[in-house]
C-alpha cells in the first residue's frame, strides 16, 4: 500500500532549522524574516465581535452563516471589482492553505490530470497536485505549454514568494487559453490588499473574465491583510458550479470554520479602516527593510506587491541564508520554491518595528 506520505516531499522548513539555531545564539536576538506570520494585534473591532460570538454551542456549517456571505459578497465588489456575485458564489474555508491543499482532490482531478503551476511558486501548489496524483507542470507561459491538455491552472498574484503582480491583459490571456480547453483557473490572491509598485487585479474583475466567472476561481484569505492567521479564516469566490461542487465534497469532510470565528471575520470584512493602518505599517517596515538590504548589497527583484522582498546577492540562496544567519537575521531560501529562486532569499517584512531596526543595523555592520 503507498501512503500519502510517500508521495509528498520533504517538509521544506525542517532543512532550515540548524541556521535558525545560529540566528537564536545571537546576542540581541534573533529577527525572523522567515515565514511571514503576523505579529501585530488583531484588530479592537474583530476581537469585541469575537467576544460577543463566544457563547455558539453548536455546529457551525460547512457554508458559513449567510451573514458572512453577505459580507464576503460586499468584501469582494468593493475591493475585488467582482460583479454579479451571490451565495452560490462563495464558501468560507479554513484559512486558505488547506483548500489550495485540497482543490486538486476535491475537483475530482487524479493521474489522467495535468495541474499547472508558477515557476517560483508558493509549494502547497504543488503539494496539493501530488495528493491527488496529478502531473505536475511549472510554467508561467501558455506559451510554453504549447499542446499540453490542462486542467487546472494555479495563478498567484501578487506572488508568495516573489512579489511579482500579473497585469490586467497576462490575466486576461490565461482566462481565455483555458476556457478553450475546459480547464478551470484559480488564482491565490491572498496578498491582493498589499499593493506598493503596481495595480492588483483579480480574476474576478469583469475586465479579465469578461463579466463571466465561468471556469474561474479566487482565493483569499484574512491571515495577512487583518492578522487573523491564528483564527484560520480564508475563502474561494468564483464560478457558482465550482463553488457547489466543492461544499457538497466539504460537507462530507467536516471543514467547517468555527462558528465565532465567523462572526469576527465579518467584522474584518466589513471595517477597511485596519487595513489601511496595517498596510501603512508594513510599507513603513519595506521601506526600512528594501533600504538596509540594498545597502548591504543585495538586488531586489520584484517584490511590487505582498509581504516579502525577493532578493539577492547574486550566490547559492543557502550560502546567503548562512551569512544572513551568522548576523541573527532568518530568512527562508529561494530553493523552496523551485528551482529559479536557488539565487534568492524571501525576506518577510512581518517583524517589530523595533526587530526591523535591529536587522537594519545588523546588515549596515556587514
Amino acid at each position: 500500500m503507498t501512503r500519502l506520505a510517500d508521495r509528498l516531499p520533504d517538509f521544506p522548513w525542517d532543512r532550515l532549522a540548524p541556521y535558525a539555531a545560529i540566528a537564536r545564539g545571537h546576542a540581541d536576538g534573533v529577527v525572523d524574516l522567515s515565514v511571514g506570520t503576523p505579529v501585530d494585534p488583531v484588530p479592537a473591532v474583530v476581537q469585541e465581535a469575537l467576544a460577543r460570538a463566544a457563547d455558539w454551542p453548536g455546529y457551525p456549517t460547512n457554508w458559513g452563516t449567510p451573514a458572512l456571505r453577505d459580507a464576503i459578497v460586499r468584501w469582494a465588489s468593493r475591493t475585488l471589482r467582482a460583479e454579479g456575485l451571490e451565495h452560490r458564489n462563495v464558501l468560507p474555508t479554513v484559512g486558505s492553505k488547506e483548500l489550495v491543499a485540497l482543490l486538486p482532490l476535491l475537483l475530482g482531478l487524479g493521474p489522467q490530470d495535468t495541474v499547472v503551476i508558477p515557476e517560483i511558486a508558493y509549494p502547497t501548489y504543488d503539494v496539493g497536485a501530488r495528493i491527488s496524483g496529478s502531473r505536475i507542470v511549472a510554467a508561467d507561459s501558455t506559451v510554453a505549454l504549447g499542446p499540453e491538455r490542462v486542467s487546472l491552472v494555479w495563478l498567484n498574484s501578487p506572488s508568495n514568494p516573489t512579489g511579482k503582480v500579473l497585469g490586467l491583459e497576462h490575466l486576461q490571456k490565461v482566462v481565455e487559453w483555458a476556457r478553450q480547453r475546459g480547464a478551470v483557473v484559480v488564482s491565490d490572491e491572498c496578498y491582493f490588499e498589499l499593493p506598493w509598485e503596481a495595480e492588483t487585479v483579480s480574476v474576478l474583475d469583469p475586465r479579465v473574465n469578461g463579466g463571466s466567472l465561468e471556469g474561474v476561481l479566487a482565493v483569499h484569505s484574512l491571515s495577512k491583510r487583518s492578522n487573523l492567521a491564528g483564527y484560520r479564516e480564508g475563502f474561494v469566490l468564483g464560478d457558482g458550479d465550482l463553488v457547489s461542487a466543492l461544499l457538497e465534497a466539504r460537507k462530507h469532510m467536516g471543514l467547517m470554520v468555527p462558528g465565532p470565528v465567523q462572526d469576527a471575520s465579518i467584522a474584518a470584512l466589513d471595517d477597511d479602516a485596519h487595513v489601511a493602518e496595517q498596510r501603512a505599517r508594513y510599507g513603513e517596515r519595506r521601506k526600512r527593510l528594501r533600504r538596509g538590504l540594498e545597502r548591504a548589497g543585495f538586488t531586489i527583484d520584484h517584490s511590487e506587491a505582498g509581504l516579502y522582498l525577493w532578493s539577492t546577492r547574486g550566490e547559492p540562496c543557502w550560502d546567503t541564508v548562512a551569512w544572513l544567519a551568522e548576523r541573527g537575521i532568518l530568512v527562508a531560501p529561494g530553493e523552496f520554491y523551485g528551482p529559479g529562486g536557488a539565487q534568492h532569499v524571501r525576506v518577510a517584512l512581518t517583524a517589530t518595528d523595533e526587530r526591523v531596526d535591529a536587522a537594519v543595523e545588523r546588515l549596515a555592520a556587514g
